[in-house]
């Protein structure tokens, strides 16, 4: 049963996974042509660490000792649904999602990774990324979360140089927001 607050905002948790090389894991969603950071809902009740170990095994097949969890976000990152995508006739109407962000290492193997451990699988492919490309590939309605939760995991994926610089393609706006949270 999804959680979703008075402010129809429903409690998710979104997974940062980084590899050996620094670059991390998106998924392509399963028939379809958009990627993503694995992430799911909370259950009633679940704590969101242990939320993000339940979506960790489902989305991609990896067990709590596949990873080490480096840190997490400090407080709930927002996305509102564009109105075309709220579902109106759901009890109580979900708006957006409120995320807790997880950067975890991977430590297994990356022939680990597995899409099918449930009926109706989220993702069916991957590909392992530069830091900041999953802002350019994820949906343009959560790209701001993405920014939010990259920077300020940023510092902990890197923690000898910090990040690596924005890329060029983003835009003025995006790096101005990063120089005001630092």
């Amino acid at each position: 049963m999804d959680c979703i607050d008075t402010e129809g905002y429903r409690a998710n948790v979104g997974i940062i996974l980084i590899d050996g090389e620094s670059r991390v894991l998106i998924a392509g969603r399963h028939g379809r042509s958009g990627w993503q950071f694995p992430q799911g809902g909370i259950l009633r009740e679940e704590p969101p660490e242990q939320a993000m170990y339940r979506e960790l095994r489902e989305e991609v097949g990896l067990e709590p000792s596949d990873v080490s969890l480096i840190g997490e976000t400090s407080d709930w990152l927002r996305y509102r649904l564009p109105e075309r995508f709220v579902r109106r006739e759901n009890n109580p109407v979900c708006i957006g999602q409120k995320q807790r962000w997880f950067l975890l290492q991977l430590e297994a193997n990356t022939e680990r990774l597995c899409f099918d451990t449930t009926d109706e699988p989220e993702f069916d492919r991957c590909r392992w990324v530069d830091y900041w490309r999953p802002v350019k590939e994820v949906i343009y309605f959560k790209r701001h979360v993405y920014v939010r939760a990259l920077n300020e995991l940023g510092p902990l994926a890197f923690p000898q140089d910090g990040p690596p610089p924005p890329p060029a393609w983003w835009p003025r706006g995006w790096q101005r927001a990063l120089k005001a949270e630092a």
